[in-house]
């Protein structure tokens, strides 16, 4: 085991990281501009290629990317993902993009 962004993982763990741009934001979302979005379509494939994998939803501090993170995990739960497979991490900076991880075993 190996600590990774605060959390112990196994130390043969591979990881796929996809930065969510800021644009999502700016206006009405639907499952068509979500899925749109190449980030969330990578991240979802990558899920999809291993089901064993797991998703982090890493975000910045506050209230703001917190409730980014949490639609975005609601948009893959209703979308493709298991939500038992669904990790909300706040462990990045104010100005980083909201990031899907995927984690293999």
């Amino acid at each position: 085991m190996v600590a990774c962004a605060g959390a112990l993982v196994p130390a043969h763990a591979t990881a796929q990281s996809f930065a969510v741009p800021a644009e999502l934001w700016d206006r009405p979302r639907s499952a068509a501009t979500v899925m749109a979005q190449p980030a969330i379509r990578q991240a979802v494939a990558a899920w999809l290629a291993q089901p064993a994998a797991r998703v982090v939803i890493r975000h910045g501090p506050g209230q703001e990317s917190q409730l980014q993170a949490e639609e975005i995990r609601t948009w893959l739960t209703a979308l493709a993902l298991e939500s038992e497979g669904l990790t909300l991490r706040g462990d990045l900076k104010g100005s980083e993009p909201l990031l899907l991880e995927v984690l293999r075993d």
